[in-house]
Formats: structure tokens, sequence, C-alpha cells
């Protein structure tokens, strides 16, 4: 089968398309032919090797994974002798979170993994960009206690984490303030936000305005400067920065203002099935900024990487391929 592999950390040029071994079901397990799947801030990460103590979890000094590609939606093509819920011909999407190779025209996952049946009436590309973003929103939000009468303010609004956010939190009930750039604006506002701010005008620390939560989507924020904005009790929910880990733990004993920071995030079948139910009754969309074919992987990073993305960033895979050619 074609994979994108990688050998060594680097730049998006270390990436490659190649031809390796089509990999085999175990017992527990289902090979999925992969048709769509997303370049995501987990990707680059690990391909980057940064921060530089990753590497002691991702491999040193060369990769552990040689394939990356977390988040798939595709069709199984075989199912080991132990698989009780798919069957061949079966439409999925999932997240095969810390075991990667989605990247690639097959993929094996466990039964019991972070996987379930597509939606209905939804495209692989769609499928595709839910469950990374949304999983990790959900692992943030959750703790905050959302519900009609909480008002969020979640920063980085626009990118796959924060477009999710904001879906979730107008679900929970909250009253949802949306920070972006001038171009996102309306993208926000059309998922729900009640409100927006325009960052590159606006400073929200600055206008006076305080939150029972504050969420950072896209870990460029901090507690230090967002401490101002939340009400006694609130809480700032992190998704980056390992500084977040110590005040996570000092803020639970001192002050009446809590640090968040779930780690390391949980990807369970459970939320999966969750966010179809949410999609399928018409309360959450996935958002793409753009489509790539698997072949341009390494443009698709590129875009990534300038972290002006709206959404999710989707490589097509086994896109008009005969049986025999993705064999």
């Amino acid at each position: 089968m074609r994979a994108v592999v990688f050998d060594r950390y680097g730049l998006p040029e270390v990436l490659r398309l190649a031809e390796v071994p089509r990999p085999v079901p175990k017992e527990n397990e289902v090979l999925i032919k992969v048709r769509a799947t997303t370049v995501n801030r987990t990707d680059i990460g690990i391909r980057q090797g940064e921060p530089f103590f990753s590497r002691f979890i991702s491999g040193f000094p060369r990769p552990r994974w040689k394939i990356l590609g977390t988040e798939v939606a595709g069709e199984v093509e075989a199912a080991g002798p132990a698989v009780t819920e798919f069957t061949t011909g079966d439409e999925v999407f999932g997240v095969n979170a810390w075991r990667f190779g989605a990247h690639a025209e097959f993929v094996c996952m466990r039964e019991g993994a972070a996987l379930a049946h597509k939606p209905a009436g939804m495209s692989f590309e769609e499928a595709a960009a839910v469950c990374d973003g949304a999983i990790l929103a959900l692992g943030c939000l959750r703790p905050a206690g959302l519900r009609k009468g909480k008002t969020i303010l979640i920063y980085g609004a626009s990118g796959s984490i924060g477009t999710a956010g904001v879906q979730l939190a107008k679900y929970f009930g909250a009253d949802v303030t949306a920070v972006c750039n001038t171009k996102n604006m309306d993208t926000v506002r059309a998922l729900g936000a009640d409100q927006v701010i325009d960052y590159t005008q606006e400073d929200f620390t600055t206008n006076g305005q305080i939150y029972d939560a504050i969420f950072d989507a896209v870990g460029k924020h901090s507690f230090g400067r967002s401490k101002g904005s939340l009400n006694p009790g609130g809480m700032y929910l992190a998704t980056d920065q390992m500084q977040n880990l110590a005040l996570a733990l000092w803020t639970s004993r001192i002050g009446n203002k809590k640090v968040v920071f779930p780690i390391p995030p949980r990807y369970t079948k459970k939320d999966v099935l969750f966010l179809k139910q949410l999609i399928e009754a018409g309360k959450y969309r996935a958002v793409i900024d753009r489509c790539y074919p698997l072949e341009q992987v390494i443009d698709a990073t590129r875009y990534v990487e300038t972290e002006q993305k709206t959404g999710n960033v989707v490589l097509t895979v086994n896109s008009g391929r005969t049986e025999s050619e993705a064999t």
C-alpha cells in the first residue's frame, strides 16, 4: 500500500510517499480502507519532535512512529475473528490516538478503540475531521460544568479545537464569547457564538468583561493574562504549555480561580458515539478549511504550520483507486 512515512525529525520535507506492507488485523482489530484523514497539530508536533523532551515518548533519537495520522474515516476491509461490532463494508470513523498510521491507504484499529459507524449522510472528508478537535474540547469543557447561565470565552475559536468548543459549549447551554481573527468572525457566529471578539482589534483582557470559564483552544494565552477576566471560582481551561500542569496542581490548593489541564487526553468510543449522536441530530458539524490528496501531504502540512487554518485540513486517500492499485 501507499503511505506517507518519515524516519527522522524535521521540516515537512522529511515526509515522503512510499510503498509499505499492508497491515494485518489482529484478532480484535479491523482493517480500514482509509478514505480520508487529517493533518493536525499532534502530527506536526510528532514530526518536529518538539518540545524536545517529547522525544522520550515519540522516540529517541529517531521517531517511534513511521506513519502519522490519527483521525480516520473509511470502510472496513477485513475484521479479526474476535470482532463482533463491525463487518466488511461498514463505513466507520474515529481517532487512532497514540497509534497513528492513518496517513496511508489502510490502517488497523481495535474494535474497542475510539471507532464507530460513520454518521448517516456525512461524507468521509467531514467524518475524518470530527474526532480529534472535538474530543480534546470535550476533555477541557466538561470540568467547567457548563450549563444555561454560565459564560465562557473561547480563545482561538476558529481552529479545530476552537470550532468544536464553540458548538459543544452552546450544546451544553452556555453563553459563548468567541475570540478569533477578522476573516473568521462570520464562521464562528454561524457555529453559534453569542459574541465575537476580533483579537486584531480588541484585547479581551482589558474590556472589563468577566467569565465563568476561559478556554484557550490554541495554547497561545496564559492563566496570568486571563486571571483578571475570570469570575471568582472561574476556570482557565488549557490545551497546551506544560507550565499549565504545574499551575493546575498549584491552583487546586491555592486561590479561587483554577487552571484545568487534562493530561493525558483521553479518546474513548463513548465520546465518538456522543459526537455521532450530535451530528445526526444536527447539533454539530465538522469545519473543513482545505482538502488535499495524500500525495500533497507536504503542502497540507505547510499550510497547517501557518497556524491560519479554519477548522481542519483533510487528506483524501484511495480516491478513485481500484482495489488492485491500492494493494
